[in-house]
Order: structure tokens, then C-alpha cells, then sequence
């Protein structure tokens, strides 16, 4: 028996089952990555900072660098196959890992191979994922589709470091393996009995012409023709470059600068957690308020509204005298963060044509890590130089600005949320 929205067809404004099966199978199965992901790094402590550092950018080099590349076989051979094989290769890995993971201290070597495994799937894998919610739910639903999956997301975040450190210490790598072994394989068999009901071209198709006629494409021309409508799409294009400074504004405040901030005015690092989770909890609040009472009718303002918003926690951050005072900045930075995340996804996802959006997806990862990578090693300077301080007052400048720019845009503000029929 397969799952398909024809069986589970929902009212029109509820979510189909089918929809809600892939995302708690998707879900645990990056709960299971997460702890996975704190296991190896733990495992790679024990060789230095350095292997330690290593390990991470074995995840995140390929996964950069094939992001593109997983957009298009996505799209060329079908978004679903491609994450049937995506969890198929990483369930065999994990139960690989499971016993050669025991042990008191794994090779370096050793590490940083699975780790490149993991970051060489997870290119194909995300671009993947990402197209599946409008597959399953459509245009009209996408909004309250992507904030239910946001305040998912959010909720594996904070259980994945926990879950890991438990499991490192009960079980070891090994047992982190199995853990998200046990995931891959709960997640493939949803993909199995799911299907879609919009779904690529076969794998000996590509595009359809302007007439209607498929045309071959090969990897490089799919490549070229997604970045190309990324920037030439009067909607995309600023949509993205918004996306790009969110990204280089925000997400490195509560993972670098409010760590810096903690330490530099003595506060511990049980403050910077409490920002971090008070971040979480006001995001995963805004995610189900939207997903209950749906998103505002012009996502682009939306959007713009929450960086500004965002902008005033970071600023509250960077002025914050106390520990209470940043957990409340951190609230209103989540808060921000929330609102902007639940309407840019929707309009770039709700934007793209049903032909592209993997590779859409994928220049959407894209942007996203880009610059953050940049973001990171900046800040880190600046804050080096200047205090951090100074490094938080830098974010908060750049997501006030972006989001002003945003607002000044034409394309976002009169973007809307398509009404189901």
C-alpha cells in the first residue's frame, strides 16, 4: 500500500497526511543526524582541535561544492529516487560505522571519511528534501507545509546535541551510528510507500521546450539553466540575495557571537545557552502560530519585517548589561528569526517553477552557506580585533540594512501568497 494525496486527501485548509507522514519521517531522521554529527565531533576532540576542525569541513566542503550538481540529478533522474538512494547509501554506512565505531579512540583518517560520505550525500539529499513539501502539498499550503517543518527543525536542533552527548556516553559512536541507522531506515520505508503527486520527468527527459517538446540536458546546461533563472527571475534574485544576508547576519549570532559575548563580559556559558534556547523557542512559537493561523498575505514584507525585527534582538544583544537582558534579546532575535524564515521559504519555494525546484533549492542551500562560511571567518576577526561587542553590532547593522533594502524592492513587496481554490 503507498501513501498519495489522493488517499489521504485533507480539507482545504489542513495539511494532507501524506505530508505530515514524510515530515515526522524526515524529522527523526535528522534528529538522528544531529547526534550523529555531535558523536563524530566528540570522537574527533580526542585527536585535537585541529582533526576536530578538520572533521567539520569534511562535512561541509563537498556538500558546498556538489550542492549544484545534486539540484540537477535531482531534477534529472527525480527527486524521490534521488532520496531513496540518498538514505539506502547512508543506511548501509551507519550500520558499517555501528561496529567499527566502538572502540576507545577512532583514526583520524577514519573520521574525516565519513564525514566527506556524509557531506557528498547530504548535496544531493538537500535539494532533494527541499522541493518535497511543494510536491506534496502544492502552492497554496506551502506557507503552513514549511512553518510546521521550520518548528521541527527547530525542535531537532535542540534535542540533537543531547541525544548525542547521551549516546556517546552509553554507547559511543557506535551507538550514534545506530541510532541514525534506525532513522535512515524509518525514513526510507515512508519514502517507499510515499508517492507524490507531482514528480520530474523520467531520467531520459529533461525540461519540457517552450513547445511543450522534451529536450536533453546535460548536468552542466541543467546547472547553468537553474542558476540562470536564480538570476534573471525579478522575484528570485532579490528574494535570494535576502536569503544571503539573513544568513551571514543572523545564524552566526547565537552559534559565534553570543558565545564571545558570554565569555567577554563573564556571564558563563550557561547564558549563551539560555540565548540559544530562547532563540529556539520563540522561533518554533512563530512556526506553529503561522502554520495554525497562516502566513501574512505579502511574504516578501513579511520576510523584510522579520531581519528588522531580528536586527533589534541582535542590537539588544549587543547592548545587553546581564544574562537576563541577552536571553530576552535572544527571544526577540528568534522571534525575527521566525517570521523571516516562515515567508522566504514559501515565496522562493512557491516561486520556482515545478521544473526547477531542486535545483532551485539547491542555489537556495547554496547561498545559504556561502555566506555564512564567509560570515563566520569575518566576524571571528572582527571580533578578534574589536570585541565582541562589535561583532554583534556589525549583524545587527547588516540585518536592519538588508531588510530596509528588501522593503525597497518592488519584486518582494508585491509578491503574494497564492489562495488555495
Amino acid at each position: 500500500m503507498t501513501i498519495t494525496d489522493t488517499d489521504t486527501a485533507a480539507p482545504p485548509d489542513r495539511l494532507p497526511r501524506s505530508y505530515l507522514v514524510w515530515l515526522a519521517g524526515s524529522r527523526a531522521s535528522l534528529l538522528g543526524d544531529a547526534a550523529l554529527h555531535f558523536a563524530l565531533g566528540w570522537a574527533a576532540g580526542v585527536h585535537g582541535g585541529r582533526v576536530a576542525a578538520l572533521v567539520l569541513t569534511a562535512i561541509t566542503l563537498p556538500r558546498t561544492a556538489l550542492l549544484l550538481v545534486g539540484g540537477a540529478v535531482a531534477e534529472r533522474f527525480g527527486v524521490r529516487r534521488v532520496l531513496l538512494v540518498g538514505d539506502a547509501v547512508m543506511l548501509a554506512a551507519t550500520l558499517l560505522l555501528a561496529p567499527a565505531g566502538h572502540g576507545p579512540e577512532r583514526s583520524p583518517w577514519f573520521l574525516v571519511a565519513v564525514a566527506a560520505l556524509i557531506g557528498t550525500v547530504d548535496a544531493f539529499y538537500l535539494p532533494a528534501s527541499g522541493a518535497m513539501p511543494r510536491r506534496l502539498v502544492g502552492r497554496a499550503l506551502l506557507p503552513r507545509a514549511l512553518a510546521v517543518q521550520q518548528a521541527g527543525s527547530q525542535v531537532t536542533a535542540l534535542l540533537g546535541a543531547p541525544l548525542g552527548a547521551l549516546l556517546v556516553t552509553v554507547a559511543g559512536l557506535g551507538g550514534a551510528a545506530l541510532v541514525d541507522a534506525a532513522s535512515f531506515a524509518l525514513v526510507l520505508l515512508v519514502l517507499v510507500r510515499l508517492r507524490p503527486t507531482v514528480d520530474v520527468l523520467p531520467a531520459d527527459e529533461s525540461l519540457p521546450a517552450p513547445d511543450g517538446r522534451p529536450t536533453a540536458q546535460s548536468l552542466p546546461t541543467a546547472i547553468a539553466d537553474g542558476l540562470r533563472l536564480a538570476v534573471r527571475d525579478r522575484t528570485l534574485r532579490p528574494a535570494l540575495l535576502l536569503t544571503s544576508a539573513a544568513a551571514a547576519s543572523l545564524l552566526p549570532v547565537v552559534s559565534l557571537v553570543s558565545p564571545l559575548l558570554a565569555r567577554e563580559r563573564g556571564w558563563g556559558a550557561q547564558a549563551a545557552g539560555l540565548v540559544a534556547g530562547g532563540q529556539s523557542a520563540a522561533i518554533i512559537a512563530v512556526s506553529l502560530l503561522i502554520a495554525r493561523r497562516g502566513p501574512l498575505r505579502r511574504p516578501g514584507v513579511g520576510a523584510c519585517g522579520g531581519l528588522c525585527l531580528a536586527a533589534v534582538g541582535v542590537a539588544g544583544l549587543a547592548a545587553a548589561s546581564g544574562a537576563t537582558t541577552a536571553v530576552a534579546a535572544g527571544t526577540v532575535l528568534g522571534l525575527g528569526s521566525g517570521l523571516f524564515a516562515a515567508h522566504i521559504g514559501p515565496l522562493v519555494l512557491g516561486r520556482a517553477p515545478e521544473s526547477h525546484l531542486a535545483r532551485v533549492q539547491s542555489v537556495l542551500t547554496l547561498v545559504q552557506s556561502a555566506a555564512l562560511v564567509a560570515a563566520n571567518n569575518l566576524l571571528g576577526s572582527i571580533a578578534e580585533a574589536r570585541g565582541a561587542t562589535m561583532a554583534a553590532a556589525v549583524c545587527a547593522v547588516a540585518a536592519a540594512v538588508s531588510g530596509l533594502a528588501g522593503l525597497a524592492s518592488p519584486a518582494l513587496r508585491a509578491a503574494e501568497v497564492p489562495v488555495r481554490a
